[in-house]
């Protein structure tokens, strides 16, 4: 017998039976037809059920749009919202993986030719590998090279010299030894010129000028002990305080001078260019915070000499930065390399590197009302 009679069959004898039975409840049933695409629809959808799996793609999607609706429902102050600013420059680079990196090194080179290659680094990653940072530019280089040759092996790069993990701008890498030892010899003989650009928390007198004084480090003791550059005079007062006096230079002491220059001023602040004539550790920093007294913005650690605590800054330069002073220890130091000039080589013009200044820069300017001058 077919399903479809069985099915009438059934019918009939239930409503006979529930005409004979009036308190019972009515037996709604369903056509073999409807019977049987119900049945149907129902299997495929417990089946359906049953093997389908979220996507990542789904999860993502819904993990955000919580995240979204978490971030709107929490109001957030203009300081709060700035100070998460600041905070990606120092992170962003150091969560990716480090093929990642190399690619993003390869996307901000700023020029290349049979011997060299410069680019812009970026802040807070060092030049060389250090204890708790997971990316830095000599371990990304092996990647570097592959991608520039086209994924090729066998090709290397040199760096040619370094720059503090928080200072970015130019640097320069080799493509053999020989161009890599040249330019080091050529920094030896203090025949590159580089430019600097920096932020200086207060207005250096006067407004340009050479400052030669040698740079020596020194142990701070107390409760934070640690090293610190310092300077080392080659004059001091006299007793009447009327003269100088030369004195003997220290055997550990380094030559260090300085060219600086003032570009404009505004808010207590200023912009200044600074070409280092030497070579020394942390000399500009050293000059700027302990020879002229203008700290550049965001150095922390020449903020004060006998502690380590964030730099402590105006109450005018905090509202037009828009931070509290509980917070200045998020501001990025202030310290980029504009320009590099290396002189002719076999007869070649002089080759002439500059970069732009990152994000942050220029938004600290604007707050500050400071102009940039149209050319490096």
């Amino acid at each position: 017998m077919s399903r479809i009679k069985f099915v009438n069959i059934w019918v009939n004898r239930c409503f006979r039976h529930d005409a004979a039975v009036k308190t019972r409840a009515p037996c709604f049933l369903l056509t073999g037809r409807e019977y049987g695409e119900r049945s149907s629809v129902s299997e495929s959808d417990s089946t359906a059920s049953r093997t389908r799996r979220p996507r990542a793609a789904d999860i993502a999607a819904r993990l955000r749009h919580e995240k979204e609706k978490q971030t709107a429902e929490v109001p957030v102050s203009p300081v709060q919202r700035r100070v998460s600013e600041l905070k990606q420059f120092t992170q962003q680079l150091q969560s990716v993986h480090p093929n990642v990196f190399a690619k993003a090194l390869y996307r901000s080179i700023l020029y290349q030719d049979q011997h060299l290659i410069a680019i812009n680094k970026p802040y807070g990653v060092p030049v060389y590998n250090t204890g708790g940072i997971r990316n830095s530019i000599a371990e990304s280089l092996p990647v570097l090279a592959k991608i520039i040759n086209n994924m090729q092996g066998g090709s290397q790069l040199h760096i040619c010299h370094s720059l503090g993990k928080d200072s970015t701008g130019v640097l320069l890498l080799a493509k053999t030894e020989e161009a890599c030892e040249r330019v080091q010899s050529q920094i030896k003989l203090h025949q590159m010129d580089r430019k600097y650009m920096v932020v200086t928390v207060g207005v250096p007198v006067p407004s340009e000028g050479v400052i030669d004084i040698p740079i020596i480090e020194k142990e701070i003791t107390g409760t934070q002990h640690h090293f610190k550059m310092g300077l080392s005079p080659l004059y001091r007062l006299t007793e009447e305080g009327d003269g100088l006096t030369r004195v003997r230079a220290h055997r550990q002491a380094h030559s260090a001078a300085t060219q600086y220059r003032v570009l404009d001023s505004s808010s207590g602040c200023s912009l200044v260019e600074l070409q280092p004539v030497t070579e020394v550790k942390h000399q500009l920093r050293v000059h700027m915070a302990l020879a002229l007294a203008c700290p550049i913005l965001g150095d922390h650690k020449y903020a004060y000499w006998n502690k380590l605590a964030p730099q402590k800054l105006p109450e005018g330069v905090l509202r037009r930065l828009g931070l509290e002073q509980s917070k200045t220890r998020y501001l990025p130091l202030h310290l980029h390399v504009r320009q590099i000039i290396l002189p002719a080589v076999k007869g070649h013009c002089d080759l002439i590197v500059s970069c732009p200044l990152p994000k942050y820069f220029t938004t600290t300017l604007k707050r500050l009302q400071i102009s940039l001058p149209e050319k490096p």
